[in-house]
């Protein structure tokens, strides 16, 4: 197949983006496929002819290294002339000369259906979720709503402008300790685990970086999982256990700071309850192929708490999606086979 992998983009999830997408990218290569790698935001600024950016085999791998740190975007625009339109010259037209777009990205644009739209528009294929599925994971607020809705266990919440999101709001509707973070973003990009009043300004100000709606959540106690779908179906659940702090977005992508156990030790009954209750999720947001529920497990209540979907998990060597496949048997190259062939778009 000839394949166009779509990396970076205007996100807070730029640099991490560009790790799943080079990691990709060799991936497929390796499985003999053809392969364009293009930057969503940065384009193409050479004028040759577009079947020049497709190579083949496996010389000189593509890299990346994720900075500790999250990308400052106005400087990434500043290098770009001040643009800030999100789609780069020539990405389209690449696109359009491949047989499926991969879709790298993670976060904003990526991952709230913009993308998605925009290729459904030109009759372009592309991996995991449609546009509509997209727009409902990524929107925590929307997400939660429709779980809550079912009757199914997610946190409370409220949702609002960072305007009107004070202390004596949190405290009155929430309590602390709480979960402060944007209703958009992903990769913990924004989010604050506050155990204190005094931790909420600072906390509020992070969020509201990223120019959205602001979510603040009940602070749920319990073991911390994740259930990545493969073919609309449960992988092996994987629980995460941060040796400081919480899952934030260093303990993410920096090795060495983070235990995984997969399978996680829940019991085959839990285990079970846990998996269906993921797929049920995972459907009833209109997410496709694949992708991953996050979930919190009270053993001591007998709950397994909602927190949120995942439409474009990430694929780095740190990455819970290819951690879940290989144990269920799929080695990474596979995995990556596996989901550029499933681009036929389904009704939503």
């Amino acid at each position: 197949m000839k394949i166009t992998v779509l990396e970076g983009g205007l996100s807070p999830e730029r640099d991490v983006s560009k790790k799943s997408a080079r990691l990709i990218a060799n991936a497929l290569l390796r499985k003999g496929h053809e392969v364009a790698l293009v930057d969503l935001y940065d384009g193409i600024e050479d004028n040759a002819p577009i079947g020049t950016f497709f190579r083949r085999g496996t010389v000189q791998p593509y890299e990346y290294d994720i900075p500790e740190s999250e990308p400052d975007l106005e400087a990434v625009i500043a290098e770009h002339g001040g643009r800030r339109a999100w789609v780069g010259p020539r990405v389209i037209e690449l696109c359009q000369a491949a047989d499926s777009v991969f879709l790298g990205l993670h976060g904003s644009h990526g991952e709230n259906g913009q993308v998605q739209a925009l290729l459904d528009a030109f009759d372009i294929k592309y991996t995991g979720s449609g546009y509509l599925g997209c727009a409902i994971a990524m929107d925590k607020d929307f997400s939660k709503s429709i779980v809550a809705g079912a009757g199914l266990d997610t946190g409370k919440w409220f949702t609002d402008d960072s305007a009107n999101v004070t202390l004596e709001r949190i405290k009155k509707e929430i309590g602390i300790p709480c979960v402060i973070k944007p209703i958009g973003c992903g990769s913990s990009c924004g989010v604050s685990v506050v155990k204190s009043e005094d931790e909420v300004a600072a906390a509020l100000e992070y969020a509201d970086r990223y120019h959205q709606r602001i979510l603040v959540e009940e602070y749920i106690t319990g073991r911390e999982i994740t259930v990545s779908i493969l073919d609309d179906k449960a992988l092996p659940i994987t629980e995460i256990i941060p040796h400081e702090g919480f899952y934030d977005y260093k303990n993410k992508y920096q090795a060495g700071l983070t235990t995984h156990i997969c399978p996680a030790e829940l019991g085959d009954e839990l285990t079970k309850r846990i998996n269906e209750l993921a797929e049920r999720i995972f459907h009833m947001l209109r997410m496709e192929q694949y992708g991953r529920v996050d979930m919190i497990v009270d053993e001591a209540n007998d709950k397994i708490w909602f927190i949120e979907a995942n439409n474009l998990p990430g694929m780095t060597d740190t990455s819970l999606l290819p951690e879940a496949a290989s144990h269920a048997g799929i080695p990474y190259e596979d995995l990556c086979d596996k989901i550029a062939r499933q681009c036929e778009r389904k009704n939503v």
